[in-house]
């Protein structure tokens, strides 16, 4: 059995908790959003790193060497900063994180100066992972990808079946003005343009906003029917609502993921909610033939938090999770550049996962095999309708 460096991550109240905390074999961070407007997504994706660990160490941990996650909790971009400078300062030798891009941007400059791994399980934000940093590491899909697949579903999938020419659509993006937002709303107009789509409409708002009247002001005054929104869950049920209230309905919405993935915001939407298209990471309603390992995250969900998956983010982490603890158990080493050397030889073919997707690791860091699905929220429940390998039920197009 090999000694692997000492991983120290924080949990929160990090001196608190370090005196009535035994230290194990392995400490490895978790860099998320436990508290403030992001932290339902935040908890929900670290679930799934916490499953990950879970499983490793009841099947005797990493080369022997059990894992202990300590908490991390950043609830915007100044305290990601503070807390990974803090656990740099503690001697962290890895972080996983984050959830929100805002959070991955401002916290890998600080380990990447240090010489430590960042793992990222969920941050979108193309920009992640265009800086050359050497320990940056993301196993999800970015905003590259994003907006153009969000267009693409709608030009193969969605206008087709509703009957709409593409040459008469119009089309309104609003995204949240984050990084999130804001890249996948510049990927969506550029594609849209490249197929033809008139963009009428391209409008950010602070994701804190409670208003969101004047901008479906503009959306009704610019004929659009078809929206394309980015967004996390509060601003995605002020939409509906004003949109609602505003008599403003156009024929399509589709959603970028963040809040239109979550249960909760099906239930606050109502029934305006059925019918709406989604992309995202895979959610937990794929098919488990096209994603080995589904059946046991999901059980092991379920015994551990007394509930089902509130969103894909747990089982995104889950997967990224464990494929990053396999590279490191390959590096027998937690120097960083064996760690490099072993995400960038870890290769797995797609359909292997608990999600379906591979991996294969750019010089960036960024892993090339993952991708977005298509899903529509159908009598209250999210449904996978592509890849048809992993669908579970066929889209509903009211013409």
């Amino acid at each position: 059995m090999f000694k692997i460096k000492k991983f120290t991550l924080a949990l929160g109240l990090c001196s608190a908790l370090s005196a009535t905390t035994a230290w194990a074999d392995i400490k490895v961070g978790a860099l998320f959003p436990f508290s403030g407007a992001l932290a339902l997504l935040g908890q929900e994706s670290y679930r799934g790193l916490e499953l990950a660990v879970n499983e490793i160490n009841a099947a005797g941990g990493v080369n022997g060497e059990k894992i202990e996650i300590l908490k991390a909790d950043a609830v915007d971009p100044t305290q990601a900063v503070s807390e990974t400078k803090r656990l740099v300062s503690s001697g962290v030798a890895a972080v996983f994180g984050s959830y929100a891009s805002g959070i991955s941007y401002a916290a890998s400059p600080v380990t990447e100066l240090a010489g430590i791994p960042y793992f990222e399980l969920g941050a979108t934000a193309h920009k992640i992972t265009t800086r050359g940093y050497k320990y940056l590491f993301r196993s999800n899909p970015n905003t590259g990808l994003y907006g153009a697949a969000v267009i693409d579903a709608l030009h193969d999938i969605v206008a087709p079946g509703m009957g709409l020419n593409p040459k008469e659509i119009r089309i309104g993006i609003i995204h949240e003005d984050g990084p999130y937002g804001t890249d996948v709303a510049a990927t969506e107009k550029k594609r849209a343009q490249e197929l033809g789509y008139t963009v009428a409409e391209v409008l950010p708002y602070s994701a804190k906003t409670v208003d969101l009247s004047s901008l479906i002001l503009r959306l009704k005054g610019a004929k659009v029917d078809v929206v394309l929104q980015t967004a996390y869950q509060n601003d995605a049920i002020l939409y509906f609502s004003q949109a609602r209230a505003g008599g403003f309905k156009p024929k399509v919405v589709i959603g970028a993921g963040g809040g239109y993935s979550l249960a909760d915001t099906a239930k606050a939407v109502g029934a305006d909610m059925n019918g709406v298209f989604d992309l995202d990471f895979p959610q937990s309603s794929i098919n488990p033939a096209g994603a080995p390992g589904l059946d046991k995250f999901l059980q092991a969900y379920k015994t551990t938090y007394k509930s089902d998956p509130q969103s894909g983010h747990s089982l995104t982490n889950y997967v990224g999770a464990k494929a990053f603890f396999e590279a490191i158990g390959n590096a027998k080493s937690t120097d960083p550049e064996k760690i490099r050397e072993a995400v960038l030889a870890y290769k797995k073919p797609a359909g292997q996962t608990a999600n379906g997707w591979g991996f294969e690791f750019g010089e960036d860091g960024q892993n090339k095999a993952s991708t977005f699905y298509v899903m529509q929220w159908q009598d209250g429940k999210l449904v996978t309708i592509a890849p048809s390998n992993l669908a579970q039920g066929k889209p509903i197009f009211n013409k």
